[in-house]
């Protein structure tokens, strides 16, 4: 019995070293998972600080030093640039190595080496967009660039140097959890990360004017999606005069849509992505001081997209935050000037429809002439698959990302893409002197070199200026050129090159005492430059432009108020039409209860209130009835929620009221009726899947912060704030407020930030989520902007970095 028991624990044993030593699909072998040693859970034991550099000190040429505070954020301390940012690769790798990799990785459609073939349409779609070759052109243009392609390259060596000493057990989770090692890392890695920020900024809605326009005339499309609606407030105030004589640009006598619906796989682009920032200048406040503000609204993941950190070398001492992969500081501060960011996005992406002579694709037309396509074999790697070769055919437009080996049976449909992003651009030179610049004309010349993505800058220096740039490179086009899909054989729709740098609308020192842009529309009608985007914000601006307005003796803790504003004015100019319009004979007692409980509302979106619950469903079905029509399977687009508002205000007759899919013609307050019923349903549903809790805000909208794999435990839900899209804390489930920043430039500089989430990057560090609770409240840490390295500073880490070519000597 003994010897029998033996043999059973044997083979058990067997078994279980085989079983976890293998692999199954796409998952690591179980047992390297799980090694108490070497695994997933030896990271959760890694100090936050365990940075031991001693084995690359070498590739320094003097003394660093870096001073960590206790939540983690590093003030690095070098002699010259080469030391500065190959610190700084080295410190962003040990806190977000996988993160800033992945990434790349996203850019340039590798994921399928990752996940295997589920990814594989994605990377298809990415590779066909062009982002790695527009990474190529980048690399090559900034190799003119002396200087500031030396701090790229030492960014590069100091991401190595970490990679190069990292152990198994050190190796972050998500690379063990999904095996696979990091790779070296170079410049045109970096390139790719600003690419990928550009795809995630850029929108479009060519093809689905398109549509729209065959579907219900350019007359009605004309109606429902204004160029320039009357009622906004812009971002550069309204009689700035443009003190340049503008560019003249050929306008044809006619242009043509065309006649067939346009198909392409649609790529939605994600509701809340915009931001704020404004800044007030010393006439207003009570130090007498400017005071900047800043907060982009990003996706909300978790590692978090910001680092925090400060450069200081000779000629530099700038804090702020920067994107991981990217050297220097993105948003912030340095001794004289502080900037932040809105994004200025407009029509940058063209489609047009291609003519091949044949089904070899080899030539297309143009202009009466036939020109040959270059081909482009994309190789792509599949985790546990045989590698897939897609061939991408270029013209000189630019990619064709549509066509028949990529959509099948939709032979017809071959879309090029011509996008600024494919053309050559400085934005980290632009960056590395922004990061120095010392006035007003320095922070000028340094963002002429901005490009793309296009950014709305606020500016605050302490000599007392402010200032808004609306800068990037803009197309020179005809009215109404690009908003559909054109005719690439016709010459007439080609660019006429880019507006001037300095035609782009500015701001400097308003007689209103602030500047501010919340992703509006840039200028009213009289810049002398057609303006289309096929997404402004419409809601946000005008508030924080009426608060702004209205506000004296502001201090920073008014500007922190106003960032964590949760007042909905969408449904200030929204319910009491539709209150008023419900049937309320048709509705039942607890129904009614539900119309007062809005009728009393103050449409402040706080996380603990419950109206917003129902007055956002309420929306969201009476939209779907009220834009019905639109629901198709064609790429198409609804009209904006101020269309939607302006609509119910002003058009109470208008035919859209009536729902297709029934026999009678319902009228407004047929379908505000019929919606709100459905909505209250809606709401009772939510409550019986969650215990019949109350459909508090906060819990209703689910604002969570989820790992970029989306595996749960490492992500942080239903986190208490309030907010959502077009209220200036525009929070919603998976995007908001990702930094926040308040800057006041006196003699002495202070500074206010906070972001949703933690410096590092490694789930099981106490540092993963240290701003997320503080960020959901409206705290803020103080920003600790010091002029040299103190190792007497109280509650710092110091850690100092030697040359050890120097030692051994």
């Amino acid at each position: 019995m003994k010897f029998l028991r033996f043999l059973i624990s044997c083979a058990i044993t067997c078994c279980l070293v085989y079983f976890l030593n293998i692999k199954v699909g796409n998952l690591p072998p179980a047992g390297k998972i799980l090694d108490p040693f070497h695994g997933f859970w030896q990271n959760a034991e890694i100090d936050a600080l365990d940075i031991n550099l001693q084995l690359q000190l070498s590739e320094l040429n003097d003394i660093v030093n870096i001073q960590y505070e206790d939540n983690l954020i590093p003030h690095i301390f070098a002699n010259n640039d080469h030391d500065l940012y190959f610190v700084q690769g080295y410190i962003t790798a040990y806190h977000r190595l996988w993160q800033m990799e992945f990434i790349t990785k996203v850019a340039s459609g590798r994921v399928s080496e990752i996940l295997g073939s589920s990814a594989l349409e994605f990377d298809r779609l990415q590779r066909r967009k062009g982002l790695y070759s527009a990474a190529e052109n980048g690399v090559r243009e900034l190799q003119n660039h002396t200087q500031e392609f030396a701090s790229l390259k030492s960014f590069a060596e100091g991401v190595n140097a970490f990679i190069s000493q990292l152990s198994y057990k050190a190796l972050p989770v998500e690379y063990k959890l999904l095996d696979y090692l990091p790779e070296k890392w170079d410049p045109i890695k970096t390139l790719l990360i600003q690419k990928y920020m550009v795809n995630s900024l850029n929108n479009d809605a060519d093809l689905e004017n398109t549509n729209l326009v065959k579907l219900i005339g350019k007359e009605r499309f004309d109606f429902l999606f204004p160029d320039l609606p009357e009622d906004m407030d812009p971002i550069i105030p309204e009689g700035t005069p443009w003190e340049f004589e503008p560019v003249e640009i050929y306008t044809p006598d006619t242009f043509e849509i065309t006649n067939s619906f346009a198909v392409n796989i649609k790529e939605d682009f994600e509701e809340g992505k915009g931001s704020n920032n404004w800044a007030v200048s010393g006439t207003k406040t009570e130090n007498g001081y400017p005071i900047l503000c800043n907060d982009p609204h990003l996706g909300l993941n978790l590692p978090m997209i910001w680092l925090a950190l400060q450069l200081t070398a000779p000629g530099i001492n700038t804090y702020g935050v920067s994107i991981p992969g990217i050297p220097g500081i993105t948003l912030g501060l340095n001794d004289s000037i502080a900037w932040g960011a809105t994004n200025a996005d407009r029509d940058l992406k063209d489609w047009y429809q291609i003519t091949f002579k044949d089904d070899s694709r080899e030539e297309y037309l143009y202009d009466g002439k036939w020109l040959r396509t270059q081909k482009r074999v994309e190789t792509i790697k599949i985790k546990s698959g045989k590698d897939f070769m897609d061939t991408v055919l270029y013209t000189h437009y630019g990619p064709v990302v549509y066509e028949k080996s990529y959509l099948g049976d939709c032979t017809l449909v071959n879309y090029a893409l011509k996008w600024t992003v494919h053309n050559a651009s400085l934005e980290l030179v632009s960056s590395y002197k922004l990061n120095r610049a010392n006035n007003l004309d320095e922070t000028i010349e340094a963002l002429k070199l901005w490009d793309s993505p296009p950014q709305n800058f606020a500016i605050a220096t302490r000599a007392g200026d402010i200032a808004q740039i609306v800068q990037g490179n803009y197309p020179l086009k005809w009215a109404e050129q690009g908003k559909f899909l054109m005719d690439g054989s016709d010459p007439k729709y080609e660019w006429q090159g880019f507006i001037p740098k300095e035609h782009n609308a500015r701001a400097i020192n308003p007689k209103r005492g602030f500047i501010s842009s919340a992703n509006q529309q840039p200028f009213s009608s009289d810049y002398p430059y057609y303006y289309h985007s096929s997404w402004d914000e419409k809601f946000r601006n005008r508030r924080i432009n009426s608060l702004l307005t209205s506000m004296t003796n502001i201090t920073v803790d008014d500007m922190k108020d106003l960032q964590n504003d949760n007042y909905f004015i969408l449904a200030s100019e929204s319910l009491p039409v539709m209150l008023d319009s419900l049937k309320n004979e048709e509705l039942t007692v607890d129904q009614l209860e539900i119309v007062k409980l809005l009728q009393e509302w103050d449409y402040m979106a706080n996380a603990e209130v419950i109206a917003p619950s129902y007055f956002h469903t309420w929306w969201l079905k009476m939209t779907k009835l009220l834009w019905d029509e639109f629901d198709l399977d064609i790429p198409i687009n609804n009209p904006s929620k101020h269309m939607t508002r302006t609509l119910l205000n002003q058009y109470p007759s208008d035919p859209t009221y009536d729902i297709i899919e029934t026999e009678v013609a319902e009228s407004i307050n047929d379908l505000l009726t019929i919606s709100f019923i459905e909505a209250i349903d809606s709401v009772n549903n939510w409550k019986e899947a969650n215990d019949n809790i109350d459909p508090l805000w906060y819990l209703y909208k689910n604002t969570s912060l989820r790992h970029m794999t989306q595996i749960k435990p490492f992500g942080y839900y239903q986190i208490p704030i309030g907010g959502y899209s077009g209220i200036i804390n525009a929070t919603g489930p998976n995007w908001g407020a990702s930094w926040r920043m308040v800057i006041e430039l006196g003699e002495e500089i202070n500074g206010w930030g906070i972001y949703a989430g933690g410096q590092s990057g490694n789930p099981g560090s106490p540092a993963y989520n240290t701003f997320v609770d503080d960020w959901a409240q409206g705290k803020y840490f103080k920003i600790n902007f010091w002029d040299s390295f103190d190792d007497s500073r109280e509650g710092t880490t110091n850690i100092k970095l030697t040359n050890l070519r120097e030692e051994k000597n």
